[in-house]
Order: C-alpha cells, then structure tokens, then sequence
C-alpha cells in the first residue's frame, strides 16, 4: 500500500523546494526491526538533514511493486526527484520501469539494475557474515555463560535463511566460512524457513537446530528471526542478528543476542538521496559496499559485548584486516566454502 505519510527537515542545504523521494520498500513491510526498518532509518536521516520529504510504499506481495514504482514516477503533484526501490525484489519491475520513464531517478538495494537512471547499491554480505561466524566458531568451543544463555558441549552452530536464493546463501557462505576458519570441526546446521515473515516458522526450525546440539544459531530470514529470537530464549542458548542491530531493535531478546551482522541499507539512501541533494545522482553507478566502505560490520550485543571475552574481539578484528587487505578471500556460495584461502 501507499502510505500517506511524510517526513520533512528543514535544515541542511538551501533550496526553494523541498526534494521529495518516494520509497517502494520490500516485501515483508515496515515493523521488520530489520532490512526495511534500517532503510527507512537511511531516509529519516535524510530527512533531518536535508530539506527533504518522503512518501513510503509497502507491497503486499511482489506483484505489487511494478504499480508501486510507476505510481511514484508518474507522479506531479509531488514530483519525486528520486525512487529509492528496496530489495532484490524490484530488479525485474525497475528494469522495464527505468526505461519507460527516463526521465526518472531511481536507487535500488540489493541488486543491479544497468540504465544510465539507477545507482544500483549492492553489500558484500558473506564478509559480515564471515565475522559473525568467526564469532560462532570461536564462541562454541568455550565455556561461556551470560546474559539468558550459555554455550554446551557440543562443537554445533546453525544457520536460518528465508528463502533460499542466491542473495541469502551469500550469507551462509560467509557464515559457513567463519565458521571454519575458526575451527575446522564446529558442525554447522543450515535450513531455509521459505518465507521472511513467519516467526513460527524460525522457532520451530531453530528449536529442532538447539535439540541437535546448536547453541548459536544466526539467522538472515527477516521477521522470520525473530522465532529464532524466541527459541534462544526459550532453549537458553544464543543467536545472532542480521541487517540492524537486533539487540536494540528487538531489546526484549538482547539478553541471547551475541551480535548482529550490520547491513548498511540506512548509508545507501542517505547516500543516494544526499547525492540527489546536491545535484549530483550518479545514475549508472554500481556502488559495492563491504567491511571497507561502511557497508556491513559485525556489531556485538549491547547486553553481552562486555561477557565476550578479549581474545575473541582479537581474532575477529584480526580476521577483518586480513579480509579488508586481501588475506582471507570470503567465498560467496556454500560450496566452495572448502575453496576459501587464507594467508597468514
């Protein structure tokens, strides 16, 4: 649906006119405490900054986001100056739509889009999962206990996705990887729930994963992790977050929440609309964002970071150098996780 909602800011640069931006989230909606929420963090910034006002758009299924992307092109009365278009999701709409209107600008999250009328953001997830797998190995294989949780005997760790495409195995792959470079025996479970929004779904799955052993679990399924969430408690295990900083979106799970791995989707529109701002939108841009350039980051729990021990942090900005610099090649499919090379 078309939201009928608006943010302005005054301050920032001059202009006659605000710039108005519409944004066509994806599937799943608002209220994600996740991927949307931190791309709608990513225009509220803006918004503050910047004289800007924004218009949010919430399809119901992906059928939904064709209409939604033309509604905003379409429109005079706002003109939207820019269409900020959320998910690998809108890949297949904004290409035909970026050609019929191309006198629009567009951004699209996740995917790339090549016409000269779209910056196309896209994140190096398997190095930020790479990290918090890192975590997981390490963690696993200690005697830890904090916060509502403790880790067992078992050297076992899991892995939940939403659906099972290439995007979210990029996060297995990294997960799986970590996991490993840490310790070579850790067993790691990994299952697909088919949906981003089924809770229900995570806790069952993520249940069965801590009765066979797991007790870390990592989730990139969307408001799907938040059963996984529930199951750590409920097991009194841990699990870790993915896209925001799930142990301050979700505080009432931030006591089994280790870390999260960050995704930066709130830098890409602030970006992409600042870039709108000053009159210099860089359509036809592939803008690739990692460990590097402030895309993702492995963020640990603000309710358990002081119980995790200092070796650890240790390795894991050890390992992040070796990946920024070349070190550590992160593979971005499950099965060459065996194909990954390390240099020390």
């Amino acid at each position: 649906m078309l939201g009928g909602t608006a943010a302005f800011g005054a301050t920032g640069l001059l202009q006659n006119d605000p710039t108005n931006v519409g944004m066509v989230y994806a599937t799943g909606g608002l209220g994600d405490n996740s991927f949307n929420d931190m791309a709608h963090a990513g225009i509220q910034r803006a918004s503050e900054e910047f004289r800007v006002e924004f218009t949010n758009a919430e399809p119901g299924s992906p059928s939904d986001v064709a209409t939604l992307q033309r509604r905003f092109a379409r429109s005079r009365n706002p003109d939207y100056e820019l269409v900020c278009c959320i998910g690998f999701v809108q890949q297949n709409a904004l290409a035909q739509n970026a050609k019929r209107f191309g006198d629009q600008n567009f951004m699209v999250v996740d995917t790339v889009v090549e016409s000269p009328n779209v910056a196309s953001y896209v994140f190096k997830e398997h190095q930020g999962s790479f990290q918090v797998g890192h975590l997981a190995g390490l963690m696993t294989d200690m005697d830890f206990s904090a916060g509502a949780g403790e880790t067992n005997d078992d050297l076992t760790v899991g892995f939940v996705g939403g659906k099972e495409i290439p995007l979210i195995k990029k996060f297995e792959a990294g997960y799986l990887a970590g996991v490993k470079h840490a310790n070579p025996e850790v067993n790691v479970l990994s299952a697909y729930a088919g949906a981003w929004n089924d809770p229900a779904k995570g806790q069952s799955i993520a249940n069965s994963m801590y009765s066979n052993g797991a007790d870390i679990i990592y989730h990139a399924a969307g408001g799907t992790g938040t059963g996984v969430f529930k199951a750590a408690q409920s097991n009194g295990r841990y699990a870790i977050g993915v896209d925001a900083d799930q142990s301050q979106s979700l505080p009432e799970y931030a006591n089994v929440i280790l870390a999260s791995m960050v995704k930066h989707v709130d830098e890409a529109v602030f970006r992409s609309v600042e870039r709108v701002v000053d009159d210099n939108f860089d359509g036809g841009t592939v803008h690739r964002l990692g460990l590097q350039k402030d895309g993702v980051e492995a963020v640990y729990g603000n309710q358990l970071e002081s119980e995790i021990p200092r070796r650890v942090k240790s390795a894991l900005q050890q390992s992040q150098r070796k990946i920024t610099n070349g070190g550590i090649s992160v593979p971005t499919e499950p099965a060459a996780v065996g194909q990954a090379t390390t240099s020390e």
